[in-house]
């Protein structure tokens, strides 16, 4: 599988600190049970940050909304 890096995730989310918070807020929720939305054998910060990367995962606000594409969410 293609590495990931933040530049990927920062095509889609342009505030890096916004970008830490929606990963370590979906790695909490991997550890409450929620399933990742993207084929990953990685540990859960990088399957959070291609979740965030293929646009599965949107900052809505303070909240974030989870299985949606970037365009939907506008």
């Amino acid at each position: 599988m293609a590495r990931i890096t933040v530049e990927d995730c920062q095509e889609r989310v342009d505030n890096r600190f916004l970008l830490v918070q929606m990963a370590i807020k979906r790695v909490h929720q991997f550890r409450e049970g929620y399933e990742p939305l993207v084929e990953s054998k990685n540990k859960e910060v990088v399957t959070a940050l291609r979740e965030i990367a293929e646009g599965k995962v949107v900052a809505d606000g303070v909240d974030m909304k989870i299985g949606y594409e970037q365009e939907d969410a506008e």
